[in-house]
């Protein structure tokens, strides 16, 4: 990622960060399953390089539904940090082949944050 924040005023870490990652997909009618993992580069003060993890599976159930859930983990990337392991569960809802509405909620198995979610819309293009 490029910076785009002030690292003085606590908007990022003023550096670039990057990501190195592996991952894997498998398809078979109407399932689908992929995920791998990398490696974060994490400069900046107090920060520290760490590793992210994750594995989803989803089932399409119709032309106009999708469900889907995921496991993950990260490594600390903050010196003195925790690991976050976690798992979401979600849905895509596809109005027509150009519209989606995008859901998603779940917790932490451990780490800092409980709850989390997500709600979003998606244009697509294409021939």
């Amino acid at each position: 990622m490029l910076p785009t924040g002030d690292e003085d005023k606590n908007l990022g870490t003023g550096k670039v960060q990057a990501f190195f990652p592996i991952w894997l997909q498998k398809s078979w009618e109407p399932w689908k399953t992929y995920g791998g993992g990398g490696y974060w580069i994490n400069p900046g003060s107090g920060n520290r390089d760490y590793w992210f993890f994750g594995w989803e599976v989803e089932r399409e159930m119709s032309e106009h539904l999708t469900i889907g859930a995921e496991i993950y983990h990260q490594t600390a990337s903050e010196r003195g940090g925790d690991s976050d392991t976690g798992f979401n569960i979600g849905a895509i809802v596809n109005f027509s082949e150009m519209h989606h509405l995008l859901l998603s909620a779940g917790r932490d198995i451990s780490g800092s944050n409980d709850f989390s979610y997500y709600v979003g819309y998606q244009l697509t293009f294409g021939p």
